[in-house]
């Protein structure tokens, strides 16, 4: 039987939901939204991290380098690769990120 699991019931702020799969499945999964100017500061993962662009621009840095990403776009970052992203434009941004793993894992370099 699927299992059905709505954003609000997993909502951690006004940006963003969480999925974490624990010992039901090994993956969780941000949806976030950010409006022009919002960002998500530098961070690490010891796993990749795949991000799917769905509405608006980013400016991804990864690893010291900056890249611009518009929607239907998907992005990989590199495991223990430094990363943040920020919203580009005058459009909302709205990303989903898949993490290879039951529980997020993550190490913040900026605060």
């Amino acid at each position: 039987m699927a299992t059905v699991i709505a954003l609000d019931d997993i909502r951690l702020s006004e940006t963003a939901a969480l999925f974490e799969g624990g010992a039901d499945v090994p993956v969780s999964i941000f949806v976030t939204q950010y409006e022009p100017g919002r960002r998500v500061a530098q961070h690490l993962h010891p796993y990749p991290e795949v991000f799917v662009v769905h509405a608006g621009t980013a400016r991804f840095t990864i690893g010291g380098e900056d890249t611009i990403v518009a929607a239907g776009n998907i992005v990989i970052v590199p495991e223990q690769t430094a990363h943040g992203f920020a919203c580009e434009g005058d459009a909302t941004l709205r990303v989903m990120s898949v993490h290879p793993s039951p529980k997020v894992e993550q190490v913040n370099l900026e605060t």
